[in-house]
Order: C-alpha cells, then structure tokens, then sequence
C-alpha cells in the first residue's frame, strides 16, 4: 500500500508561491533572467521539499529504503525522508484483515467431494518482513491457506467436518500460521462457514437419521411394555389373594368404558363368569322392563314362556332374591313377593 496525503501539495504549492513572489520582484528589480532563474530553483526545491513530507496512520508503517537498501520503518504520524535518496515503497496495515478462502470438490480421507467455505482473521507483526520477504503478502496469504485447507481435508472424514468444528479450526489455523509466519503475518483464527456434500449423498444420510430414530422409537416402546408388563406382574400379585379388589377394579374399568358415548365394552366370559355379571345384567334388564310396564299405567304383560323357577334350598331363600324390590314381580310367576 502506498502512502498519500495532502500535505506534500500544500508545502509544494506555498514553495512555488513564495519563489514566484521572489523571482517576479528580482525580475522586476534587476532583470527577468534573475527571475526565470529562480523560479527554475523554486520549482525544483519545492518539489524536493514535497517528498521529503511523509504521514502515515496510527495503524500503518511505512517502509524506507534508502538507494535500494532497508533503512528502517517509519510511523505513525509526521516523518521526513532524504529527497532523491530514500523512497518509500509501501505501507504496512497492522490491523486485522479477512481472507476467505474455499476448497472445490476435495476429497476426504473416506473419498467423499465436499466443498468447503471458510474465513480466515490474520494480521502483520513484522512489516520488515511482509515487505521484503514476499511480493505480495496479502495474495500468498490467501493462497497458503487454500492449500492447507485442502490438506486438512484430506486428513479429515466427512463425520469430522460436519461435527467436530472446533478441532478442525484449531488445526487449520495451526497449519497456514506455521506457513506464513517467515512473511511477518500471524493467523488468529479461521472459521470453517458451510461444508456442502453431493445431494445424493444427503439423501443417504437423511434415509439413514430416519432409520435411526425409528430404531431408538423402537427400542424406547420395547423398553415400555417391559415396565407396563412388570407393573401387571405386581398388580396380579395384589390381586391374586383378593378376589374383592379384583372384581372392584373391572367394575371400575367397565364403567370408565362405558361413560364413553357410543362406547363398545368386550368383556371376557371369563370375567362374566367370575364376577356374576350375566346375572345381575339379567335382573337388571328384567328391572328396567318391569319398571317402564309401571309407568305405562299397569298395562298387560304380554304372554311369554314360562320363566323357570330359580332352585332354591329348603328353608334357604334364592341368592338372587336380595336383588329385586319388594314389589317386584316376574312373569308368569318366580321370586316376589307381589303386592
């Protein structure tokens, strides 16, 4: 980078005014070859004057080279130089600069294209060295890192560069700062942006997470019915000696069955049986009929078969009587008392 500023002008241009006042005044005074005589000097030492002002910036250096050979760096702010003698060829920015870079179609170390994008943060800590070791500092960055980024890719698998960022980064920035450290640069950071793979290989691996989460749903839910499984095995365990509780806990289940509108209970005959149920739904049938002929105003029964008669022990009364009301009587005569 090249110094500019104003300033050499503004001195160049006071230098010419000053010499064309003196040299008008000598012309007039004693004669115009005088005077064209010092506006030629005033020309050339206002030019002089110009070069030998140099500004550089708070976060520049400049690089002086007197007749060829480093003489130093200069800077920040006003400096003088040799006119003719020393020259400055460029300026130095120690500030932090950005580079990104990207690798096409790399291979991984388990053969797989990938292109990746990444940026890099670097800055100058030797000017003398960034200015006379390489050409161009800033191109040999970019290209140093270019080259290492393939190399680390070349090392890495294609699980690393998509989950393990930090380490690659790390080593990434390890790499291209051992290769242009000779150059005065130092790399503070590199940062991998995006990692693109071929879009049939990204169906493969959206095909193979999907696969992977069904077989963990799979083996969550088998993990499941072993605990509901044991949880029945203490449950039986409780109910085996308490027939009570067993019977309580199925009425209990029919009757959240059957609080469902339009719901449908399948019952084991088993449990029918073990319970009593068809009697007592019988009865409770045979209940509802007798109380809806009641309210119809005692109208006929009609005829039907005869219902027979429940066995009963001598001197015992039917089990089933307790069940029906006082004033309840079936057809065609059975348990009742009849009012």
């Amino acid at each position: 980078m090249q110094a500019t500023s104003s300033l050499p002008f503004l001195i160049w241009l006071c230098v010419m005014a000053l010499g064309g006042l003196l040299g008008w005044g000598a012309g007039a005074a004693v004669g115009w070859g005088l005077g064209a005589a010092i506006w030629l000097a005033t020309f050339v030492g206002a030019g002089l004057a110009a070069s030998a002002v140099r500004i550089t910036a708070e976060w520049q250096r400049a690089i002086v080279l007197r007749l060829g050979k480093f003489s130093g760096q200069r800077g920040p702010g006003l400096f003088f130089v040799t006119p003719v003698i020393d020259s400055v060829p460029y300026v130095i920015d120690l500030r932090t600069n950005t580079t990104v870079f990207r690798a096409e179609q790399s291979m991984t170390r388990d053969t797989v294209p990938v292109d990746v994008d990444a940026v890099l943060f670097w800055r100058v800590f030797d000017p003398q060295r960034a200015a006379l070791q390489v050409a161009n500092y800033q191109q040999a960055v970019s290209w140093a890192a270019q080259t290492a980024l393939r190399d680390v890719i070349g090392k890495s698998t294609l699980a690393e560069l998509l989950s393990d960022r930090e380490a690659l980064d790390e080593s990434l920035r390890a790499v291209i700062d051992q290769r242009t450290e000779p150059w005065g640069t130092r790399v503070e950071s590199v940062e991998i942006r995006d990692v693109t793979i071929p879009q049939a290989l990204q169906d493969a691996m959206s095909r193979q997470a999907q696969a992977e989460r069904e077989r963990q749903a799979r083996v969550i839910l088998g993990a499941s019915e072993t605990q509901i499984a044991a949880k029945f095995v203490e449950a039986a365990e409780s109910y085996r000696d308490n027939p009570v509780a067993l019977h309580l806990r199925a009425m209990n289940m029919l009757y959240e069955g059957l609080r469902e509108k339009g719901a449908l209970v399948i019952v084991p005959s088993s449990a029918v049986n073990s319970m009593n149920l068809g009697g007592i739904a019988g009865f409770t049938g045979l209940a509802n009929m007798h109380a809806s002929l009641m309210k119809d105003g005692g109208a006929k029964v009609p005829p039907t078969a005869p219902t027979p008669a429940v066995p009963q022990t001598a001197g015992r009364p039917s089990e089933l009587e307790p069940l029906l009301p006082p004033s309840f009587d079936l057809p065609g005569g059975g348990l009742g008392s009849g009012g």
